[in-house]
């Protein structure tokens, strides 16, 4: 059953993930209802934990190669900071210049329960980055500029107020 994708102002975007300790029927119901979500999303490529009210520190993306998810990542190295334009499913609609490493390692766990170190670089360094960003309680808002939040604020703030009002 897909969860609902949870919106900026729900306070659960801000909180910090818990190690996830093993693999078990809990862990692999809610990846599976986050698969659910990340299809119904229809333009999404990864989802948080936290996106659909958990706090287990966790991932799911699928960038073409199928689905694919992360437990307890750790960014071990980073190199070559670079402005890269994001959206986030939490912030519908919004865009922003973000600050991230052209290049990340990181120390993760995946569904088997074996731990890998992985090296990515470009578009799968970026997200995964996004992605464990949300696992710390951060969102793409924070990365960007003032000018910049306050920008995408305004458009994010602007669209929901003009939800409220149909055509008919």
């Amino acid at each position: 059953m897909a969860l609902q994708i949870r919106k900026l102002g729900d306070p659960i975007l801000r909180e910090k993930c818990l190690e996830v300790p093993r693999v078990d029927s809990e862990v692999r119901k809610l990846v599976d209802a986050m698969r659910e979500s990340l299809e119904d999303s229809q333009n999404g490529i990864g989802l948080a934990s936290t996106q659909v009210g958990s706090l287990k520190k966790l991932f799911i993306y699928d960038i073409g190669c199928g689905l694919r998810c992360i437990l307890n990542p750790e960014i071990i190295d980073a190199d070559n900071e670079q402005l890269k334009v994001e959206s986030c499913l939490s912030l519908p609609g919004i865009s922003v210049q973000v600050p991230r490493f052209e290049k990340v390692k990181m120390k993760i766990s995946v569904l088997s329960g074996h731990e890998l170190t992985i090296e990515t670089e470009g578009f799968m360094s970026q997200m995964l980055q996004h992605e464990y960003d949300h696992l710390n309680g951060v969102l793409i808002i924070d990365r960007c500029n003032e000018d910049e939040r306050k920008r995408a604020l305004s458009e994010y703030h602007e669209m929901h107020f003009l939800e409220g009002y149909g055509s008919g």
